[in-house]
């Protein structure tokens, strides 16, 4: 399955915010939408950063509540890993494990096109294999 598959089901809004908007910022941004994760966005509309809930955790564990009334740019992570529309659950189980992160913005042509959590994954996976389990069931009973 793959990711351009997920996202025709789960659809391709993405959260986001901007470097400079506050950890606070961010954090009520989480919250509203009860997500996990949040992309930040460059003033050119690319993928910067992204921020998760455990970002927000260390920043408040290193800096107290101050941290809360800092830029987002000093607490997320720079270095993005991203996935294709074109690559397959298997892949971003992978990239998952190794990286130990559970969101993956999808990203072509350098524009932002959804995230995909690792609950995107796991709930695909499964569905996968009912599908699966009921197309042998079938063909048993009619073989």
């Amino acid at each position: 399955m793959s990711v351009s598959s997920i996202l025709k089901h789960k659809g391709s809004d993405v959260v986001t915010i901007r470097p400079a908007d506050t950890l606070h910022d961010a954090a009520r941004t989480l919250a509203k939408h009860r997500i996990g994760a949040v992309v930040v966005l460059g003033e050119a509309g690319g993928v910067c950063g992204i921020l998760s809930e455990r970002d927000v955790v260390a920043a408040l564990a290193r800096g107290g509540t101050a941290a809360l009334e800092k830029p987002v740019q000093e607490f997320m992570t720079a270095n993005v890993v991203t996935c294709a529309l074109a690559e397959t659950t298997e892949d971003l189980m992978e990239k998952m494990t190794q990286g130990r992160f559970r969101h993956l913005p999808v990203v072509e042509g350098g524009q932002l096109r959804g995230i995909i959590s690792i609950g995107d994954v796991v709930k695909r996976r499964i569905d996968d294999a009912i599908h699966e389990a009921q197309s042998l069931k079938e063909y048993i009973a009619t073989g």
